[in-house]
């Protein structure tokens, strides 16, 4: 039997390992067999591995990567990723190739930077990761076995899935806006009616928000339901509907105070709507419709006075100057002329005359 230079032969006996044989040729008796190993591959026999390691001359030429049940490796040939190794012990033949490992303990959730990151990408690794994305307007927060560990800026996060779970909080910085929509509640005279209400704020404190604070935006919403309710209370509805830049304005200088503590910062708030109950929307129509109708009664009355002054002023002159008054009569009959097409004339001599004697002092009056 020859055995060539990348291989390796295992000799047995009677089925157990008696010993390593390197290349070269052989001769045997029955009762003997050899196992031909490649070097170029990892080696896998059909004898326990805990006989094969008492032999001293076989475990030089082998390089053993023993793995516990929290552990796995990357193997490398030539600085190039070749395979991840699990739970068990991997033997492979020294020589030819150069190989390297990196073993990971899978107990420390972070992956080491000696890793590069695109390995984690191939999917016989990915499986074994689980990566978070942090964007530029959030900010993180992360934890392992439920506990706050530290925040982390943009960026993209690698951990290991092993003993321990692994779990990312995000914090959105950039301007945040909640709602109360429908809001019922009794004005001060009884009224009832119902409220839209914008509030507009950011985190400031990532921790304070989401560690030590329940559901933050629940929270801010009933701070803002009592706030609305007690200040809109205290006021009529004609003050309401007069006041409500001022409602917003006093509901946020009265909920910052409290924000701090909740690691948010109040931009801004204000009334979005008034809603009001349908018999209530019908009496306010009717006093703005007799509103509507006294102003306009009160501009006739002032027009009629300054068109009544002007026909005083107007006949004031006429009557102080006789060719004015002449030139209005002629004005009104040019008015009437044009809307004659035709005129017939009945009568005699004496009714030209009579035309000549309008007409002609009119055009004296004129020279004049």
């Amino acid at each position: 039997m020859k055995i060539k230079k990348d291989q390796r032969g295992l000799l047995l006996k009677d089925g157990e390992y008696v010993k390593l044989l390197i290349p070269g040729d052989y001769f045997f008796i029955l009762g003997k067999d050899v196992e031909i190993h490649s070097v170029l591959n990892p080696l896998f026999s059909r004898i326990d591995f805990t006989f094969l390691r008492n032999d001293p001359i076989l475990m030089k030429e082998l390089e053993v990567i023993d793995l516990k049940d929290n552990e796995i490796a990357f193997h490398f040939e030539e600085e190039k990723f070749q395979s991840v190794l699990r739970t068990g012990i991997h033997s492979f033949w020294k020589g030819i190739k150069t190989r390297s490992f990196i073993k990971i303990n899978l107990d420390n959730p972070y992956i080491e930077d000696e890793i590069d990151r695109s390995i984690l990408m191939k999917p016989e690794v990915k499986d074994l990761t689980c990566s978070y994305a942090v964007e530029s307007f959030q900010k993180g927060l992360l934890f392992i076995e439920n506990s706050f560990v530290k925040t982390l800026e943009p960026g993209n996060y690698f951990f290991w899935k092993g003993t321990k779970s692994i779990s990312v909080l995000k914090a959105d910085l950039r301007q945040l806006q909640t709602e109360i929509t429908g809001q019922e509640i009794l004005s001060k005279d009884k009224i009832p009616l119902r409220l839209n209400f914008v509030c507009q704020y950011k985190i400031k404190d990532p921790i304070q928000c989401l560690v030590e604070i329940k559901d933050y935006e629940s929270q801010l919403y009933i701070h803002l339901q009592l706030v609305l309710r007690e200040y809109i209370g205290s006021l009529t509805l004609d003050e309401i509907l007069s006041k409500k830049e001022e409602i917003g304005s006093y509901v946020t200088e009265k909920i910052k105070t409290s924000m701090p503590s909740m690691g948010l910062e109040i931009l801004f708030g204000g009334v979005k709507d008034v809603i009001l109950p349908g018999e209530i929307k019908d009496i306010l129509n009717q006093v703005l419709i007799a509103e509507k109708k006294a102003q306009a009664n009160v501009i006739m009355r002032r027009e009629e006075t300054a068109s009544t002054r002007s026909l005083l002023n107007t006949a004031k002159l006429m009557e102080e100057n006789a060719t004015l008054y002449k030139l209005k009569e002629l004005e009104y009959v040019e008015r009437i002329s044009e809307k004659i097409s035709q005129i017939t004339l009945t009568g005699g001599i004496q009714l030209i005359d009579q035309l000549k004697g309008l007409l002609l002092p009119a055009k004296e009056d004129t020279k004049r």
